[in-house]
Protein backbone atom coordinates (compact mmCIF):
# COMPACT_ATOMS: atom_id res chain seq x y z
CA UNK A 1 0.00 0.00 0.00
CA UNK A 2 1.41 3.41 -1.03
CA UNK A 3 2.10 6.27 1.33
CA UNK A 4 -0.31 8.50 -0.17
CA UNK A 5 -3.35 5.62 0.83
CA UNK A 6 -2.31 5.62 4.32
CA UNK A 7 -2.37 9.66 4.72
CA UNK A 8 -5.71 9.78 2.69
CA UNK A 9 -6.96 6.88 5.53
CA UNK A 10 -5.66 9.57 8.42
CA UNK A 11 -6.71 12.79 6.64
CA UNK A 12 -10.04 11.37 6.69
CA UNK A 13 -10.50 10.27 10.11
CA UNK A 14 -12.78 12.68 12.24
CA UNK A 15 -10.74 12.35 15.08
CA UNK A 16 -7.28 13.88 15.72
CA UNK A 17 -4.15 11.92 14.98
CA UNK A 18 -1.17 12.59 15.90
CA UNK A 19 2.05 10.60 15.02
CA UNK A 20 5.43 10.44 16.36
CA UNK A 21 9.03 9.13 16.34
CA UNK A 22 10.49 7.58 18.74
CA UNK A 23 12.18 11.11 19.40
CA UNK A 24 9.23 12.04 20.29
CA UNK A 25 9.28 14.65 17.29
CA UNK A 26 5.87 14.86 15.28
CA UNK A 27 5.84 13.69 11.74
CA UNK A 28 2.22 13.79 10.91
CA UNK A 29 -0.87 15.44 12.06
CA UNK A 30 -4.07 15.16 10.21
CA UNK A 31 -6.65 18.03 9.62
CA UNK A 32 -8.56 16.92 12.45
CA UNK A 33 -5.64 17.32 14.92
CA UNK A 34 -4.12 20.55 13.46
CA UNK A 35 -8.24 21.63 14.09
CA UNK A 36 -8.19 20.49 17.58
CA UNK A 37 -5.25 21.81 18.57
CA UNK A 38 -4.94 25.23 16.74
CA UNK A 39 -1.30 24.82 15.01
CA UNK A 40 0.73 22.23 13.42
CA UNK A 41 3.29 20.87 15.45
CA UNK A 42 4.61 18.81 12.59
CA UNK A 43 8.63 18.66 12.95
CA UNK A 44 9.02 19.88 16.36
CA UNK A 45 8.76 17.68 19.95
CA UNK A 46 5.27 16.85 21.16
CA UNK A 47 6.99 17.51 24.36
CA UNK A 48 7.33 21.17 23.87
CA UNK A 49 3.25 21.36 24.57
CA UNK A 50 3.37 19.01 27.60
CA UNK A 51 4.00 19.67 30.87
CA UNK A 52 7.09 17.84 32.64
CA UNK A 53 4.12 15.35 34.00
CA UNK A 54 3.01 14.56 31.17
CA UNK A 55 6.48 14.18 29.86
CA UNK A 56 7.56 11.23 32.49
CA UNK A 57 4.32 9.47 31.11
CA UNK A 58 5.34 8.90 27.82
CA UNK A 59 8.56 7.95 28.76
CA UNK A 60 7.15 5.37 30.83
CA UNK A 61 4.84 4.43 28.04
CA UNK A 62 8.07 4.62 25.58
CA UNK A 63 9.88 2.60 27.69
CA UNK A 64 7.34 -0.24 28.28
CA UNK A 65 6.61 -0.25 24.68
CA UNK A 66 10.45 -1.29 24.19
CA UNK A 67 9.98 -4.24 26.19
CA UNK A 68 7.53 -6.26 24.25
CA UNK A 69 6.45 -6.16 20.72
CA UNK A 70 3.88 -7.77 22.72
CA UNK A 71 2.94 -3.75 24.24
CA UNK A 72 1.56 -1.92 21.66
CA UNK A 73 -1.39 0.10 23.21
CA UNK A 74 -1.94 2.32 26.57
CA UNK A 75 -5.10 4.29 27.77
CA UNK A 76 -3.63 7.76 28.74
CA UNK A 77 -6.71 9.70 29.67
CA UNK A 78 -10.48 9.99 29.90
CA UNK A 79 -12.61 13.44 28.50
CA UNK A 80 -16.24 13.14 30.03
CA UNK A 81 -16.91 16.27 28.36
CA UNK A 82 -16.17 14.85 25.33
CA UNK A 83 -17.09 11.80 25.94
CA UNK A 84 -13.89 9.98 24.59
CA UNK A 85 -11.00 7.75 25.55
CA UNK A 86 -7.32 8.65 24.34
CA UNK A 87 -4.75 6.18 24.07
CA UNK A 88 -1.09 6.13 23.11
CA UNK A 89 -0.33 3.08 20.05
CA UNK A 90 3.29 2.06 19.58
CA UNK A 91 4.42 2.22 15.92
CA UNK A 92 6.52 -0.79 14.86
CA UNK A 93 8.45 -1.82 11.60
CA UNK A 94 8.22 -4.88 9.84
CA UNK A 95 10.64 -6.65 11.90
CA UNK A 96 8.64 -5.31 15.09
CA UNK A 97 11.09 -3.21 16.29
CA UNK A 98 9.55 0.47 18.06
CA UNK A 99 10.09 3.06 15.17
CA UNK A 100 7.03 5.84 17.07
CA UNK A 101 3.78 6.21 18.27
CA UNK A 102 0.22 7.83 17.97
CA UNK A 103 -2.46 9.69 19.74
CA UNK A 104 -5.53 7.92 19.15
CA UNK A 105 -8.91 9.68 20.54
CA UNK A 106 -12.15 6.86 20.47
CA UNK A 107 -15.41 9.03 21.00
CA UNK A 108 -18.35 7.15 22.47
CA UNK A 109 -21.26 8.92 21.13
CA UNK A 110 -23.88 7.33 19.61
CA UNK A 111 -23.24 8.11 15.77
CA UNK A 112 -26.46 10.04 14.43
CA UNK A 113 -26.21 9.82 10.71
CA UNK A 114 -28.44 7.53 9.56
CA UNK A 115 -27.07 4.21 8.06
CA UNK A 116 -25.32 4.83 3.84
CA UNK A 117 -27.34 7.98 4.02
CA UNK A 118 -25.86 9.44 0.36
Amino acid sequence: MSEQLFKSILNQDKAPVVVCDIESTVVYMNPAAVKRYKRDLTGKSIRSCHPASANEKIDRVLEWFGKSRENNIVYTFRNDEENKDVYMVALRDDNGNLIGYYEKHEYRNKETAKLYDI
